[in-house]
């Protein structure tokens, strides 16, 4: 079983459903983004072209983020998600410098409303406090995509594969050779290849959406 997802970017609009089903999903605070789609041009006028590049944590089959970690926080565990473990994150930072998809953020506040100086909405309190019966979202961790890791223990889709208008996000076991993520990865390219990273996010004509 290793968890893996491609992306049809010829399916992309760059509605950004996935970034809003991933924050309302995860609750992610302000400024906080584990999903982010890239708008960016390629081509000159008139033969330009607008394009959409949606990005999250890769998870790797090598993850620098993992060597990079002092204290063991950042894991790779067998089923393929890259895992952080905010029990021993020390907010050090090395784990995201390392990072070559910039996929990682350091949460630099303790949970705080989006409309401050009101208080925390009904929504932020489930969020923040009560959803797991501990402060989610601590001042001092990184965080980023677990893809969805306590909906795929429920058998549930990740909440941006799932929301997708368009069907670009396909997910499952790359491992089964039966399944449509692993026919799909077959002719899939993963980003910055030459990182050595081995992604397990791979993209259908990424060359093309990158202007090469």
């Amino acid at each position: 079983m290793r968890y893996g997802m491609v992306i049809d970017l010829s399916k992309c609009s760059g509605c950004m459903s996935c970034d809003v089903a991933c924050k309302r999903e995860n609750f992610t605070p302000p400024g906080v983004h584990w999903s982010k789609v890239h708008i960016y041009e390629t081509g000159r006028y008139p033969d330009s072209k607008l394009r959409a590049l949606p990005t999250h944590c890769m998870h790797c089959e090598e993850p620098a983020c993992e060597k990079a970690c002092p204290t063991g926080a950042t894991v790779l565990r067998p089923d393929g998600v890259v895992f952080i473990d905010n029990d021993h994150c020390i907010g050090c930072g090395y784990c995201a410098m390392a990072c070559p998809y910039e996929a990682r953020v350091l949460n630099r506040h303790a949970p705080r409303p989006y409309h401050e100086p009101h208080d925390f909405t009904p929504f932020e309190q489930i969020g923040y406090f009560q959803r797991l019966g501990i402060v989610e979202h601590g001042k001092g961790v990184i965080e980023k995509c677990t893809f969805c890791l306590h909906r795929l223990e429920q058998g549930s889709l990740p909440a941006c594969v799932e929301t997708c208008p368009a069907g670009a996000r396909v997910f499952g076991d790359l491992d089964d050779p039966n399944s449509d993520v692993a026919e799909l990865a077959k002719t899939a390219t993963p980003r910055l290849e030459e990182e050595g990273t081995k992604p397990k996010v791979l993209y259908t004509r990424l060359a093309e959406h990158l202007g090469y």
